[in-house]
């Protein structure tokens, strides 16, 4: 049989976890309980692995030395982590007494078990405690939880893996003075265990069993003198008998009190016995060292007052399992129950950090690629760029690149396409001010409503016109932003009669286009371009070109951060931050006051922006690429048109290019306009439905509320008139009484009741209107008496108006 003592474990009970965390779900957050079924059960499975607050579920846990006795039930997962927890600390206990410390091996085993015992203990004091409040209205605590309680349980495991170092020692014949020190220091853990469980306050010794504190004193006396003891062999082997038998003297000391204590405390026979014959030795020696001194040595003996302090050598060390400290070691954060649930604040979070990079790459780089294309493109029409340089590299039909502009209006049927987008936005307008208006019309309902309620009833609540301000509020700026749109619907219409003819020229056959374009061939008339014209016209294509590779550059750039941001999921980092936050308010009380925000990942949000901030400054690179090449084009083109003999035909040519390219641009414009109006509108249709929506809602509130009133007042008005009939009936004398007989019809031995007339008059009287306020009823009263009337109406056959 051991002589350690093994923590047993809080005896626990079954509870229903499926239905609990369903039904929090379904009443907190935006997750099904479906989606997470998966980890419910787990959790219903593995209860060991849950962390979090009150979700109403009961817990329940027995006293640790009392598992018969009415357990302890509390709505808190913190109570469950804590005794968790507490359970893995006895595990690791029994575990520890259940190895065999015959041999060298087992004590090595048994003791990193009391060691792991003593850090889940720590931890559990330290990590776990200080966030366990008990919730209000509790009327039992888990006693065995407090700190006291657990930190006398982590310094008895300290003291039993230093014992088992000191037994380890023994085996080995270690020196007398390690030994001795090992013993000290074993003393002194088990006194600090049973200081912790003496002195705390409020008391926790009556949560022991009697045996265990006899145990761990009867302990503390024996290796107090197993230290004396030892100390008195090291001064044998120095010879100074004196201080040998001071040391044995004081060690006979605590060995009486030892054995005293475990045969009063009855505590393990195997305890009694070591003392016991401990007590034997230490006479043995004493006598021996006695009658040496005696006989032989003659040397003083110091009194125990000025013996040394026996020295200590504490190589227990509390060791906290890393999995405890570190779950992610054992289990991964993604594969931990409820990983994927997320609050408002985490969700709110990605949210933002995703309409950041939206925003993003719209405003830094499409957006800005798309304004300098515009700028570039303005200045070359500004300089007839590039069509000077085809009319003079080609004098007669079109260029390659107007006829792949052409064929591309021409096969997305561009005037047909236009005019098709122009309705949708109109209808998609017509649509949203419907939705508006029909928003409107549900609140003017409810105003016409409560006027007409208030002609009957006496309403303590604000009229329709004051208490739907915030709804007429919204409704004005959602309707001012129609107003706008519609504006810059109007321009797109009157650009688009401005250029139609233009554009609708771009859908003509080529053959048709050639026509349309005068020629500059060479004749007798048409002088021939000089060498320098066709040196600056290779330069000025060349500054085109490379134009053309920062438009693609920009679009290979813009491609690379779709590609970026289509695979950047920033949910893990922010789960992770968040359960940090989580893991500084992990009581009910913190969380309330550290509900996590989305500013408290504002740091976490602007790191991981940080990696799209090369994208950008390469966007501003190519801006000053641009800007310089466009420079050099505004330069070579004053000396291209220097060396270029003027011709009438040429001009010509250059104009009707000129005005072809600046059609196309024209229409690309035009569409690109008109699939930012459509996809605006379609953005603010699912605004106004959600506002016509809660219009509804609002309303259906305030229905409610006249409803309820309502009835309570029909009720009320009942009641009235029951008391009225009553009382006329006595003192018409219709109804009388005597003695053993009620007015409401209940007989006893004596006169007969009327019991068809109390019923006419008394179950069915008129109903007579009665205007009373709301509030002259408190809610205890008004939640009663809509229970009687509710009662009431479903005796009731005359009034037509069963079960309203």
């Amino acid at each position: 049989m051991s002589n350690l003592l093994a923590v047993p474990f809080k005896k626990t009970y079954q509870i229903d976890v499926a239905s609990a965390a369903r039904t929090y779900l379904s009443d907190n957050g935006d997750t099904h309980p479906d989606a997470v079924k998966t980890d419910i059960k787990q959790w219903h499975e593995m209860r060991q692995k849950i962390v979090g607050l009150d979700i109403q579920l009961e817990i329940a846990y027995a006293p640790v030395f009392s598992p018969s006795v009415v357990p302890v039930t509390m709505r808190s997962l913190m109570f469950e982590r804590a005794a968790v927890v507490f359970n893995l600390g006895a595990l690791y206990s029994q575990l520890a007494g259940f190895e065999d410390r015959s041999n060298v091996d087992g004590i090595k085993r048994a003791a990193a078990f009391f060691q792991n015992a003593s850090g889940v203990f720590s931890y559990l004091r330290t990590s776990i405690l200080p966030h366990f409040q008990i919730p209000p209205g509790e009327e039992h605590s888990p006693t065995d939880l407090s700190t006291p309680f657990v930190q006398a349980l982590e310094y008895l495991t300290l003291a039993q893996t230093q014992e088992c170092f000191w037994q380890k020692a023994k085996i080995d014949n270690l020196k007398n003075a390690l030994i001795s020190k090992l013993a000290g220091a074993t003393m002194n853990f088990y006194k600090n265990s049973l200081s912790v469980i003496l002195d705390a306050n409020p008391p926790i010794r009556h949560l022991y069993p009697s045996d265990w504190l006899s145990h761990i004193e009867a302990k503390q006396y024996h290796f107090e003198a197993v230290a004396q003891y030892r100390r008195s062999r090291e001064e044998l082997e120095k010879s100074r008998y004196g201080f040998e038998i001071a040391y044995l003297t004081q060690a006979q000391l605590a060995i009486k009190k030892g054995y005293d204590v475990a045969r009063r405390g009855r505590v393990l026979p195997t305890i009694l016995n070591d003392i016991q014959s401990f007590q034997d030795i230490i006479k043995k020696e004493l006598a021996r060292a006695e009658r040496d001194n005696d006989l032989i040595y003659h040397q003083d003996i110091p009194t125990g007052s000025l013996l040394p302090a026996i020295q200590q050598a504490a190589i227990a060390q509390a060791t906290i399992p890393k999995e405890l400290s570190y779950p992610n070691v054992l289990v991964h954060y993604n594969q931990m129950l409820f990983s994927s649930l997320m609050g408002w604040g985490t969700r709110e979070a990605i949210n933002i950090y995703n309409d950041r990079k939206k925003n993003l790459i719209q405003e830094e780089l499409v957006g800005v690629a798309r304004e300098s294309k515009n700028t570039a493109e303005l200045f070359l029409q500004s300089l007839n760029l590039p069509a000077s340089l085809e009319a003079l590299e080609r004098p007669v039909g079109l260029p390659p690149s107007f006829l792949k502009k052409a064929e591309e209006v021409r096969l997305e049927n561009g005037p047909a396409k236009i005019e098709a987008a122009i309705e949708d936005l109109y209808r998609l307008s017509r649509q949203n001010y419907k939705l508006l208006n029909e928003a409107m019309d549900i609140l003017d309902q409810e105003a016409s409503e409560d006027e007409s309620t208030r002609e009957n009833l006496s309403l303590d609540r604000p009229p329709s016109h004051e208490a739907n301000a915030h709804l007429v509020d919204q409704e004005r700026r959602y309707r001012t932003i129609l107003d706008q749109a519609a504006i810059s619907d109007e321009t797109i219409r009157t650009k688009w009669d401005q250029w139609e003819r233009n554009i609708s020229e771009l859908t003509w056959d080529e053959a048709e286009l050639e026509a349309s374009i005068p020629s500059s061939t060479s004749s007798t008339t048409q002088p021939r371009s000089s060498n320098t014209t066709d040196i600056h016209a290779r330069n000025l294509r060349s500054l085109l070109e490379s134009l053309s590779d920062i438009y693609r550059d920009r679009e290979n750039l813009i491609q690379r951060t779709k590609t970026l941001i289509e695979a950047d999921d920033i949910q893990p980092r922010i789960m992770k931050t968040a359960s940090g936050f989580e893991r500084l308010a992990e009581t009910v009380v913190e969380a309330q006051k550290h509900i996590t925000n989305p500013a408290m990942f504002e740091d976490v949000l602007n790191d991981e922006l940080g990696k799209y901030d090369k994208f950008v400054q390469w966007m501003r690179n190519l801006e000053v690429k641009q800007e310089d090449i466009l420079g050099s084009v505004k330069s070579e083109n004053e000396l291209f048109l220097q060396s270029r003999k003027d011709s009438e035909i040429i001009k010509a040519r250059e104009q009707a290019l000129q005005s072809l390219d600046l059609s196309y641009h024209k229409y690309k414009e035009i569409i690109q306009n008109l699939e930012e109006g459509i996809n605006f509108y379609n953005d603010l249709t699912g605004i106004l439905l959600q506002f016509k929506d809660a219009c509804r809602q609002w309303c259906n509130q305030r229905k409610h509320e006249i409803y309820s009133l309502s009835r309570s007042m029909q009720f009320l008005t009942m009641s009235d008139q029951d008391n009225q009939s009553t009382a006329a009936f006595d003192n018409r004398g219709e109804l009388e009484t005597t003695p053993g007989q009620s007015t409401l019809g209940r007989s006893t031995p004596g006169r007969p009741t009327p019991a068809s007339k109390v019923q006419q008059e008394v179950v069915s009287p008129p109903l007579t209107p009665r205007k009373i306020f709301v509030t002259d009823l408190n809610s205890s009263d008004w939640n009663l008496r809509l229970l009687e009337w509710g009662i009431f109406l479903e005796g009731r056959t005359d009034t037509g108006r069963r079960g309203d």
